[in-house]
């Protein structure tokens, strides 16, 4: 069965895009982002809760425990993964119905904001890759990128871009208002009571021990597992697919997201379910969901279209690609100059 669709055009607003918005925006050296205490508390409170959850784990708690922290952290991660990234963000595929409900309720298990303020955020992260403007910048060093955004003020940029985008798909789309609007009440019920309260209940674990394991624990790993996707597959790895930009192939993170992590592909080819050409768990699971009709319209890119793009912006040498991308960006702005 054929789930893949080769949407030709579909690159061609990232094309070039984070090359001419680092020209355009970049990063200022000089700016220096402050701290949001309250929030800095909150997630020194959530790494303190993992190092003790991490503990439970290994000596109190219950084999049973353990195994369903995993399932819950799955659970989230297919929300954030396929619901937030893959469907809102990239539109890299269609939902039914019962599957757009579910990956919300999923994405909400998750914890990291409602899929409407994940995806605003995703979007402007490609569109203005490492700039001011993307919220995760790489380019302010491995903390920022990794989870220091989260504990800062926005950039003004950042702030500014926020405010000029177009996100009326996102708005239109009832089930994701939804859940934006009652984020928090639905929050604490998916993601704190239920899944704590199911090993206290069927196997009778203590229940701070389910507390530390099965929300702190798994949520924070969780948490680390995605941030690595911002932060080392911007930094370290190679770039098969476009030397243009920062994202990278990054093992250790494709290794901890279990294939999420081939980041320099997703750059190049964002639309792409797969993420990348080697293995993904999730594009797996969205394969099998599209088997049993619950997902469809699966975009891919062809072959063709992943070696025209690497042969021009991968196979050539770093500083060839640099006078191009020069040459190119010149005749943009004279283009423009010329017809206004």
């Amino acid at each position: 069965m054929d789930t893949g669709t080769d949407f030709k055009n579909e690159g061609s607003q990232y094309e070039i895009e984070e090359i001419l918005q680092k020209e355009t925006y970049g990063t200022d050296v000089n700016y220096k982002h402050k701290y949001l205490w309250p929030h800095v508390v909150v997630h020194s409170a959530l790494q303190i809760g993992w190092l003790i959850g991490l503990y439970a784990a290994f000596f109190y708690a219950k084999t049973a425990t353990i195994f369903w922290g995993f399932f819950i952290g799955f659970i989230a991660a297919e929300g954030t993964g396929l619901g937030a990234h893959r469907g809102a963000s990239h539109k890299s595929f269609k939902a039914s119905t019962p599957l757009r409900v579910a990956l919300m309720l999923s994405q909400t298990i998750a914890g990291q904001n409602s899929t409407f303020t994940w995806a605003r955020d995703h979007i402007l992260h490609h569109k203005y890759s490492d700039t001011d403007a993307d919220p995760h910048n790489s380019n302010r060093g491995f903390f920022f990128a990794h989870m220091g955004w989260l504990m800062m003020k926005k950039h003004p940029l950042l702030r500014q871009k926020q405010r000029e985008m177009d996100v009326s798909d996102l708005l239109q789309d009832k089930i994701l208002m939804f859940q934006h609007k009652y984020f928090l009440y639905l929050y604490f019920p998916l993601a704190v009571f239920f899944p704590v309260m199911v090993p206290i209940y069927f196997w009778n674990e203590t229940m701070w021990t389910s507390f530390f394991v099965v929300y702190c624990c798994q949520y924070v790993t969780n948490l680390h597992i995605t941030w690595t996707i911002n932060s080392f597959a911007h930094l370290w790895g190679a770039k098969p697919y476009d030397k243009r930009i920062r994202a990278t192939e990054s093992l250790i993170s494709s290794i901890v997201t279990l294939g999420e992590g081939w980041h320099n592909f997703h750059h190049a080819f964002p639309w792409d379910y797969r993420m990348g050409e080697k293995f993904s768990l999730s594009a797996k699971v969205l394969e099998l969901l599209a088997y049993f009709g619950l997902a469809y319209d699966l975009k891919l890119a062809s072959p063709k279209i992943i070696q025209g793009h690497t042969t021009r912006h991968a196979s050539k040498s770093d500083r060839q690609i640099l006078a191009e991308e020069v040459v190119k960006i010149k005749r943009e702005r004279k283009n423009a100059v010329h017809t206004t």
